[in-house]
């Protein structure tokens, strides 16, 4: 895919390089079938193709940070500190977001705001971050009990396929005693409840 230079300067090879140096290469294994899952479903539903990518690439760019490097940001960059008490797998995409923006260079709003919602959903979905949403959450490397159904779903529609993930994703964090976050109950709200 060639980038037209209007989100970021760096090419595509260029971006996959600064990724894959804040990651372990299973992370960054990951990070590749995200792209390539969000922009199938980008093409399908008529999202910005060159933005899915970028959003995919970036998605976990913070997943692998130092919890204290984590809870220092949200701290002195004016995060509210609630966030510390549901750890990285909330925080990676808030923060996330943040470093995409300030150490990679990449302003656009649309795609900072897919990085941030891609954990956690929100009542107020752009159709990226739906695809981002779902596509790290069918991509091809996953392994859970429900996958291939929720792969089904998302063939047939994106909204359902929001729907059918967070259900599922409060299914499994109630079933293990999870604290959950208050913005993933919105994203139920809206997009589960009738």
């Amino acid at each position: 895919m060639i980038y037209s230079n209007q989100i970021t300067k760096m090419t595509r090879e260029e971006l996959m390089e600064k990724v894959s140096e804040q990651m372990s290469d299973k992370r960054f294994q990951h990070v590749l079938r995200v792209e390539k899952k969000a922009i199938e479903l980008a093409h399908k539903y008529g999202v910005d193709v060159e933005k899915a990518s970028i959003a995919a690439l970036t998605h976990d760019y913070a997943k692998e940070r130092p919890d204290e490097e984590m809870i220092s940001l949200i701290k002195s960059k004016g995060f509210s500190t609630e966030l510390i008490e549901y750890g990285n797998a909330i925080w990676h995409g808030i923060l996330g977001a943040y470093l995409v923006k300030e150490e990679l260079g990449i302003s656009d709003s649309t795609i900072l705001k897919a990085i941030e919602l891609h954990t956690t959903g929100s009542k107020d979905m752009s159709e990226l971050d739906k695809v981002i949403y779902v596509a790290d959450y069918i991509e091809d490397g996953r392994r859970f009990p429900v996958v291939e159904e929720a792969r089904q779903v998302a063939d047939v529609s994106l909204d359902l396929a929001v729907g059918f993930e967070t259900k599922h994703t409060l299914l499994y964090l109630i079933n293990n005693q999870n604290k959950i976050y208050p913005k993933t109950l919105e994203t139920y709200n809206e997009w589960v409840v009738k």
